[in-house]
């Protein structure tokens, strides 16, 4: 930490690339005039010397720039980009593979315009395995397609690789955090009361309660997979009827009822950290579980199956970590009360980099709320590693 905490300089970032969409998937003007229009905030210390080196904060579908890391970040001496998706605070229709050639437009733009020489992909929350995603791709770029078989030029956009990765608070996808918490309760997706008592951990008449047993758990997840699975059958076989019709009806809205069902917000002995129990970063997760802003609450055909699909995501924070060479960063918060325990060292320890390290800042919670201290250790860690690897 340096003896006196910078000011922040504030300067509004546009960024404009071409692409030909065949229909608009997003309220605005990003996409429906053969162009793809972001929006990002460049914060920089006020009266600090000149930094060739940048850090990058992105999350698929919010905007970072009010949270407390990046801006301890800058006012620590460094420059950082919170770089907006064209999703930015509405992940209906969100598709990570054009999220990646989103990020990469940014990054470009960095280098070339502003010159930067060195990129830091720093990945918190669901940043961490879109950071993962972006980079294995910019390193070996593979895809050509989303998983409903639309093109998307990920292997011909020349994405730049970044010089490092940092996850903090970060989970491994999407699509596990929506598998582990998804409510197997549903039996009909057209009337969410309808429901298996049995498995519905927010009946008190289920005498499954925690702490719950081995045996429940197992029958739990597997019925999770399998909502997920229903879900996932239904929706390709109306891409399906759709694209046979042949008409200009292209794509479709549906809802996803109860969402947040995860028995460790319950039971703090499944996978045991500091969280606090009965709790969850969204609140009372009985309430959250039926809330609007739910995982996947709503959600388009196409982005289901490109974040929310477990079987056909293509941004699994495990197999993308096992693609990068880069220097690595994984930071786990011990009371994360949004991001499971094992999903930090799971990332870590899949991780290709030869150069990475771990660290475990105890007590904290996923958003450091009230925790000015926390979040000064987590700071101090990433100085110091940044520092050391020429990257300050």
């Amino acid at each position: 930490m340096p003896d006196t905490a910078y000011q922040i300089d504030h300067r509004w970032v546009h960024v404009q690339y071409k692409e030909d969409a065949a229909f608009v998937e997003t309220y605005g003007f990003s996409g429906n005039q053969g162009a793809v229009n972001l929006e990002g905030l460049l914060m920089t210390p006020k009266g600090a010397p000149p930094s060739d080196t940048l850090l990058i904060f992105m999350h698929p579908a919010s905007t970072l720039q009010l949270l407390p890391v990046p801006q301890a970040t800058v006012k620590a001496g460094w420059h950082v980009l919170c770089a907006a998706s064209r999703y930015a605070k509405n992940d209906t229709a969100l598709i990570l593979e054009k999220v990646l050639l989103d990020l990469g437009a940014y990054i470009r733009h960095a280098r070339e315009k502003w010159g930067y020489k060195k990129i830091v992909l720093a990945g918190w929350s669901g940043g961490g395995s879109l950071a993962l995603f972006y980079q294995s791709q910019a390193e070996r770029p593979t895809i050509t397609h989303t998983p409903a078989g639309d093109p998307v030029g990920i292997a011909s956009a020349g994405l730049i690789p970044a010089d490092a990765v940092i996850i903090q608070a970060a989970h491994i996808s999407r699509a596990t955090m929506l598998r582990d918490m998804i409510d197997p309760s549903v039996k009909d997706e057209r009337d969410p009361d309808n429901r298996d008592r049995m498995l519905d951990i927010y009946d008190k008449a289920n005498p499954n309660q925690p702490p719950y047993a081995a045996d429940f758990i197992a029958a739990y997840r597997a019925a999770q997979l399998a909502r997920i699975r229903r879900i996932t059958a239904w929706v390709k076989e109306t891409l399906a009827t759709l694209k046979a019709r042949n008409t200009a009806e292209m794509e479709r809205g549906f809802v996803t009822h109860r969402t947040l069902a995860e028995p460790r917000f319950l039971d703090p002995a499944l996978d045991p950290n500091d969280r606090k129990p009965n709790w969850c970063y969204l609140g009372n997760p009985e309430t959250a579980n039926t809330g609007p802003v739910g995982l996947a609450r709503f959600s388009t055909l196409r982005s289901w199956l490109s974040q929310w699909s477990i079987d056909d995501s293509n941004a699994d924070g495990l197999k993308c970590a096992a693609q990068i060479s880069v220097p690595l960063l994984a930071i786990e918060n011990s009371a994360d009360d949004a991001v499971p325990q094992p999903h930090t060292a799971a990332i870590f320890n899949a991780a290709g980099s030869k150069d990475k390290a771990m660290h475990v800042i105890k007590g904290a919670t996923h958003y450091y709320a009230g925790q000015p201290d926390k979040l000064a250790e987590a700071l101090s860690i990433t100085r110091q590693w940044l520092t050391e690897r020429g990257l300050a």
